[in-house]
């Protein structure tokens, strides 16, 4: 027994020494070059493209088993103008050897020196990176059609591949990294045709003393076109079985000392289920700034240079394959705050939920400056300037229109194809509410809205907001179940200041009082053109309390009175008070028709019917104004209660024309022939004077039109 165990450790000793020998001569003996031809070929053909190494080829095998590689290159495909996708200055990796026995890896250096990415983009949109590791053999079987027995054995691996990921665990009891470094990397990406051409430099990742049973450090740092970019933490621990249990995160990432953004948290279930339950927070910061140091502009210039200064953002974010969910949200712009949460899953057919609350916002000050802002801002050489460039632009489009022929595709309002299908899709139910929100120079408060939608219906519906004293209750519902979209609007106003509304909607001074609206409407098309031609509906304007600003119908009608066609000097602003002032009409055919539209007035009524027409933009309405009560003391020294002056509005909406109908005026108040005829028969029958009759007819033109026969 004993001899057995002697010879037994003897021929151990020697298997050892054989081992130990070998593993250190081998690479005295062993020349790896032989074998670089082989090793280009393989990789050539398993990426489908060019792949050279250098002569700089080192093995060893004891204690540290490894190889280290130099100038490993990746060729592009034709048409590129980088010789090579991807070049490495040096690849070394070494592991230990007497680890493995017991399933531990312990890797000494995982080092890649100096790699070089070019992504580029050809003339056609091709990226270089397309196709590949596809191989001719690939292509081939591409179009080669499938027969049955070839799909079973191309699904075989892939169920044994499922298996396999399905235990979660790893061949192996232990892993240890004591060096990982990527250094000195370079991506360049260019894509002439999108005048890109973006830089990625100075890459390095060290990463030391990587373990599965403990929390990894990340540091990484990145020059983009020259502005540093950084992340930092930790990650993991991962364990001893990948993919099982969540793996912790605590990152911070850093761009230009300027952005700083925090995740925490941790990736949950990665061979299950994957998915992420993080806190994100993103220290305040300018976007303008941050823009302008990445040697980008706005996407917009906006109208106020001081917004977009300073942006925060705290969020909670739980996410899976399923679904992703966003609570707890707090987002600062400038001196606006939104908190938010929002659900979507199904991301197929997304199915949305969300909850907006803004506080207040000013969104003209993030919009372009209007024409209207720039000439204000302007001096009043280049407002003049600018008023004459653009009336002889207008002129010129004008005349082109007048002589220019009109083609079919002209006359008809052309639709902009826009695809809906992705809409149709979604299932939408949100809750927007704002507390003070300025648009278009109009301040709306405590505005709420519900949002729903499914199968390509979309419902606004109830809205509620406080509009300038008063209030308005809305709904609108689009409906894009065709190519075209529909749209049905309903509108309900009450006691709303009309003055400080048109103010700051239109910067006129037409109206005033308080106005009550309610009006439906339907329109069919989504650009302006094709909605003024097919919006149809009914509503109703009054106004009560109030006046007309600029055109005083009392002092029409006295001049109208007292001397046809001339009218006389008023020191204040014309005007004309009401108590009442109702405007019913209705729309179809792109025309809006006012039918018994009235203004009540201690001295005057007035009737008004008319068209104007949406798409020429022209109006054309007939305003029958009649005094009801005398105008003495207000200049005139006749009572003129029950006259009719005829009032003509015509012109454009941009530029209307309002003028006294002399024409109608005239043959409502002269006397018919026959009583013209009895008025001489009856002077000269009875034995008059021509004298008398002249003088009656002095009488009745002077009725009319007072010192015109003096």
């Amino acid at each position: 027994m004993k001899g057995i165990i002697k010879w037994g450790l003897i021929a151990l000793g020697c298997l050892i020494l054989l081992v130990a020998g070998a593993v250190m001569l081998i690479p005295r003996f062993v020349d790896i070059k032989q074998y670089k031809p082989e090793i280009e070929q393989l990789v050539s053909e398993q990426a489908g493209r060019p792949f050279s190494i250098g002569d700089d080829m080192d093995l060893s095998v004891f204690p540290w088993v490894g190889v280290k590689l130099s100038d490993l290159k990746l060729g592009n495909p034709k048409g590129f103008s980088a010789l090579d996708m991807v070049t490495i200055k040096t690849f070394e990796v070494r592991l230990k050897v007497m680890p493995l026995l017991s399933k531990q890896i312990e890797v000494k250096t995982f080092l890649i020196d100096s790699p070089q990415i070019y992504l580029e983009k050809d003339k056609n949109g091709k990226g270089n990176w397309e196709n590949l590791g596809q191989t001719a053999q690939d292509q081939t079987r591409k179009q080669t059609p499938k027969t049955e027995s070839t799909v079973k054995k191309e699904a075989e691996p892939t169920e044994k591949k499922q298996e396999q990921t399905e235990s979660g665990s790893l061949p192996i009891e232990a892993l240890t990294i004591r060096n990982f470094s990527i250094v000195n990397g370079l991506v360049h990406y260019v894509d002439p045709a999108g005048g890109v051409d973006k830089k990625l430099t100075d890459f390095r990742v060290v990463i030391e003393n990587i373990s599965l049973d403990k929390p990894i450090p990340v540091e990484l740092s990145v020059k983009l076109d020259g502005k540093p970019l950084s992340l930092s933490g930790e990650a993991g621990p991962v364990g001893k079985e990948p993919g099982k249990g969540d793996i912790p995160l605590n990152i911070t990432l850093k761009a230009l000392d300027l952005l700083v953004c925090k995740l925490k948290g941790a990736i949950t279930d990665p061979a299950g289920n994957p998915g992420a339950d993080l806190s994100v927070e993103v220290d305040s910061f300018s976007p303008r700034n941050l823009m302008a140091g990445l040697g980008m502009s706005l996407p917009m210039e906006t109208s106020d240079p001081k917004v977009l200064d300073s942006v925060s953002l705290k969020t909670k974010v739980k996410a899976d394959a399923g679904q992703v969910a966003v609570s707890d949200g707090v987002l600062t712009l400038d001196d606006s705050t939104l908190k938010f949460s929002a659900r979507v899953k199904e991301y197929a057919k997304p199915d949305i939920q969300f909850d907006l609350a803004l506080d207040q916002i000013d969104l003209d000050r993030y919009l372009p400056q209007t024409d209207q802002d720039q000439e204000t801002a302007g001096t009043e050489t280049a407002s003049a300037t600018q008023k004459t460039t653009k009336t002889k632009t207008a002129q010129q489009k004008a005349a082109s229109a007048k002589t220019a022929p009109v083609s079919a595709k002209e006359k008809e309002p052309a639709e902009t194809g826009t695809d809906y299908t992705a809409l149709r899709q979604m299932v939408v139910d949100g809750k927007l509410s704002a507390g003070k929100l300025k648009a278009a120079n109009v301040i709306i408060q405590s505005l709420k809205a519900q949002v729903q939608g499914k199968d390509g219906v979309f419902k606004l519906a109830p809205v509620s907001l406080s509009l300038y004293q008063g209030s308005v209750a809305a709904s609108s519902v689009l409906d894009i179940r065709k190519n075209t979209p529909k749209t049905q609007f309903e509108l309900d106003a009450k006691n709303i200041q009309a003055a400080p509304l048109v103010q700051a909607a239109a910067a006129v001074d037409v109206i005033e009082g308080t106005l009550a609206a309610d009006m439906k409407l339907a329109m069919t098309g989504e650009t302006p053109d094709m909605i003024k031609k097919t919006v149809s509906g009914k509503g109703q304007l009054r106004f009560t309390d109030g006046a007309i600003v600029g055109v005083d119908l009392a002092n029409m009608v006295r001049n109208a009175g007292a001397k046809v066609g001339l009218s006389e000097t008023v020191e204040e602003k014309p005007r004309t008070d009401f108590s009442e002032l109702s405007i019913p009409f209705s729309l179809g055919k792109g025309t809006a028709t006012v039918t018994d539209a009235s203004l009540v007035s201690p001295l005057l009524r007035v009737a008004t019917n008319g068209k104007a027409q949406l798409i020429k933009e022209t109006l054309d309405f007939k305003v029958d104004t009649k005094l009801v009560a005398t105008l003495k003391g207000q200049g005139d020294t006749k009572d003129r209660s029950g006259l009719t002056v005829p009032v003509l509005i015509t012109g454009t909406f941009a530029q209307p024309k309002i003028r006294v109908d002399l024409e109608e005026l005239l043959k409502s108040q002269l006397p018919d022939a026959d009583s013209l005829k009895s008025l001489i028969q009856g002077g000269s029958g009875s034995g008059t004077s021509s004298k008398s009759v002249k003088e009656q007819a002095k009488g009745v033109l002077n009725s009319l039109i007072p010192g015109l026969t003096n």
